[in-house]
């Protein structure tokens, strides 16, 4: 399976995205020169990814070296969290860190190099863990939407919903 699928993403490799229903092809690209901040800063998708990490005090290493991978959940997926989840993260600083950071690996994984792995460490400290199917590539049950979108100081890849350590 894993095979298949990789083939797959060689094949897409020169678009730099499959599937892509929460953000448009249009709308993400390669942005080699601005940070991974930049990039979240820039499309309205994102909206409460920033706003969120504006509020966990994390903007400002996403604008930094890296490497970084960042599987970015869209405002849609925020949207699919339980009533009341998002306020209570908010609320609670620590804990809204501890959730963002479980999105981010501390290396530049591309799409065929994540669809290779079982898990990957992320920087919360846990594992996340990978599946690659007919459907597409999960990370924690949230499918890739958006893959290799490409930054100074890493890469993005867009996920349905936001994963919870």
């Amino acid at each position: 399976m894993r095979a298949i699928f990789l083939s797959f993403l060689i094949s897409i490799s020169s678009v730099g995205f499959a599937d892509s229903q929460d953000v448009g092809v249009n709308q993400l690209g390669c942005y080699g020169k601005k940070s991974i901040a930049s990039i979240v800063a820039k499309d309205p998708n994102f909206s409460t990814l920033l706003f969120a990490l504006k509020e966990a005090g994390l903007v400002n290493a996403l604008k930094g070296r890296g490497p970084f991978t960042v599987f970015a959940p869209t405002n849609e997926a925020f949207s699919r969290l339980p009533e009341g989840a998002l306020e209570a993260l908010l609320a609670d600083k620590e804990a809204l860190k501890n959730v963002l950071l479980f999105h981010v690996v501390g290396a530049k994984l591309s799409s065929q190099s994540v669809a290779r792995l079982n898990s990957i460490d992320m920087l919360n400290g846990d594992q996340a863990v990978i599946d690659v199917s007919d459907e597409g590539v999960f990370i924690e049950n949230a499918k890739i939407t958006a893959f290799d979108v490409k930054a100074r100081n890493g890469i993005v890849h867009v996920i349905d919903q936001v994963i919870l350590p």
